[in-house]
């Protein structure tokens, strides 16, 4: 499968995004806004673990690489983290490496992929959730017409201290009328 915005291209996992993959994932900088558990490094059996499970023939999730259009380079990943069909919405997720952000590839690659869920999957709700010092995080969020649908107080604990996670959300109508500008 193959997804293309103006700067990048989602697509398949494959092998040989694995070890940049994991290099991305284990830097502390990217790491913070990824995982609320104890940044413990993943190993490369980690890796291959995940890799094996993916499912592309499944319900979800659906994980997919982000590479730059120019020239093929592996910058992160996104994809559809939960599906819950009965109430028709999707959760999703990004990482990008350190080195590629600001550039505008994640807002790229989220375009494309809640695209996907409302074009493709038919979800009414796309949502996902951030810990609230991921400032650039939540602008590119807002920018694509994300609201904050709660605050999580005091969900995650980092760097010696608490810190709310924001449940943000795009329905359907309101991204429709957002790309018809």
């Amino acid at each position: 499968m193959l997804l293309q915005g103006e700067l990048v291209r989602l697509r398949a996992y494959s092998r040989e995004d694995l070890p940049k993959a994991r290099a991305m994932i284990n830097d502390p900088e990217v790491r913070q806004f990824l995982m609320p558990g104890i940044p413990w490094p993943l190993r490369p059996e980690d890796e291959e673990k995940w890799y094996e499970t993916l499912d592309p023939f499944g319900t979800g999730p659906y994980s997919l690489a982000i590479e730059r259009l120019s020239d093929g380079e592996y910058l992160g990943g996104c994809g559809v983290n939960h599906v819950d069909w009965k109430n028709s919405k999707a959760e999703v997720g990004i990482f990008l490496g350190k080195q590629y952000w600001g550039f505008g590839y994640g807002t790229d690659a989220l375009r494309v992929l809640v695209s996907f869920v409302f074009d493709e999957m038919n979800m009414h709700k796309v949502y996902l959730r951030v810990y609230s010092f991921n400032e650039r995080a939540i602008q590119v969020y807002k920018s694509l017409g994300f609201k904050v649908d709660g605050v999580l107080r005091d969900n995650v604990f980092r760097d010696g201290q608490y810190h709310d996670e924001l449940e943000m959300s795009v329905l359907r109508n309101e991204w429709r009328q957002l790309q018809s500008k």
